[in-house]
């Protein structure tokens, strides 16, 4: 068997800093959240937990639908 790799907790960042609403005006730190392609990054591999990952989502649409992000890249 081979040996077993140990990776960091990932920890959600929006706990951390107590952040209760992710405002979708702030694109700079939406797009953190978005893949290359520009698709919303999953849960396990953002570290965000299910309630900011709720908000994160519904914030990253606005944004998309206001035209602040793109739908897909280029």
């Amino acid at each position: 068997m081979p040996p077993q790799q140990y990776f960091p907790k990932k920890f959600c960042r929006f706990c951390a800093e107590h952040i209760d609403l992710i405002d979708y005006k702030d694109v700079k730190l939406l797009g953190k959240y978005l893949s290359s392609y520009a698709k919303i990054e999953p849960r396990k591999r953002s570290g965000v937990c299910a309630k900011h990952q709720r908000l994160l989502s519904t914030a990253l649409k606005r944004a998309r639908h206001l035209g602040l992000l793109p739908f897909v890249a280029r």
